[in-house]
């Protein structure tokens, strides 16, 4: 596999990392033993781009990685974002952009992980109420405490990203990205540009819509997130099959899944646009990791851009939009 480098970091990581959310029971039960065989087996092929957060699992996230890691730190590149406060019904609360917070997550993240320094540490959203420059100020003093190396962002809108670089360098931002998000084409990926910053693309399965996998809504585990998902709800998700189906019409004709064309997609938007999926299986991983080996013409690319034209897919990205590119 080929390596490029990420952003203006020293890291040169490979074009998809992996997402390790769904180790962590976001949708549906994990099974520790082959997440643990996922992990091992990505390396293997090459990948050495891990994306976790400090709320992945309460913390159950950090410690799988921790043990899968033994041995190879030196090999991984670990992004870490920083979670946010939760409420009793889970719901991420204001407060996780003070510094305060910054900092006591990022030390309990590395006990969990059991490393002595992150790659690299982003935060996860962006408050409002906390200026950005008071954030970035005190994400900055771990770097110059050596417990990260580097600082991202997560969900920034192009005008916080300027604000944040005139603090500290930020070498990259975390974005939902994907055929039925394209929020980050309105002005994030041309700041991103602007500073030379990597932008990784979260959910670019669509939340395992683009997977083909989700047909019913009914067939989710009642505890899945995504049955809180807008664009999962019933009358929504009606119409988003009717986009999903000429999506799979174009993968049938390319003899590829659902799955490997939007990670293509994503792929060929750029040397600086990182797909970031989430995989809890081994099969699923390698499935995903042959969408590098698929060649879209500039055809193909535009009857995608067609099909999934901004603001086809119906209803929101999340439930608050107040949280997301702020």
């Amino acid at each position: 596999m080929q390596h490029c480098k990420f952003g203006t970091t020293d890291y040169n990581v490979s074009p998809m990392g992996l997402g390790c959310l769904s180790m962590s029971g976001m949708y549906g039960p994990g099974d520790d033993t082959e997440s643990i065989a996922t992990l091992h087996r990505a390396f293997e092929l090459g990948i050495n781009f891990l994306d976790t957060s400090a709320s992945y699992g309460n913390g159950h996230n950090h410690q799988l990685i921790g043990k899968a890691i033994k041995g190879r730190r030196e090999k991984v590149v670990i992004h870490s974002k920083s979670g946010s406060p939760r409420g009793p019904d889970a719901t991420g609360l204001r407060g996780g952009s003070a510094p305060e917070y910054l900092i006591k997550t990022c030390e309990e993240s590395l006990e969990r992980l059991g490393i002595d320094c992150l790659d690299i540490f982003c935060m996860s959203r962006v408050d409002p109420t906390v200026p950005i420059e008071e954030s970035v100020g005190g994400m900055a003093k771990l770097v110059e405490q050596g417990k990260t190396r580097y600082l991202g962002l997560s969900e920034a809108s192009a005008t916080t990203i300027r604000r944040a670089q005139k603090v500290h360098p930020i070498v990259s931002l975390q974005i939902e990205y994907s055929l039925w998000s394209r929020d980050p084409e309105d002005g994030n990926i041309q700041a991103c540009r602007e500073f030379r910053m990597g932008l990784m693309a979260y959910s670019p399965l669509g939340r395992g819509f683009l997977t083909g996998a989700v047909k019913d809504v009914n067939t989710l585990e009642e505890d899945d997130g995504r049955r809180k998902n807008p664009r999962f709800k019933p009358d929504n998700f009606q119409k988003n099959l009717e986009l999903l189906a000429k999506v799979e019409a174009l993968a049938g004709e390319k003899r590829v899944t659902v799955a490997q064309l939007s990670l293509a997609w994503l792929l060929a938007q750029g040397p600086d646009i990182f797909p970031i999926p989430s995989s809890k299986s081994r099969k699923h991983l390698e499935e995903n990791l042959q969408a590098s080996d698929i060649q879209l013409s500039r055809e193909d690319l535009a009857r995608l851009d067609a099909m999934f034209a901004p603001g086809a897919i119906a209803g929101d990205r999340t439930r608050d939009m107040n949280r997301v590119n702020v």
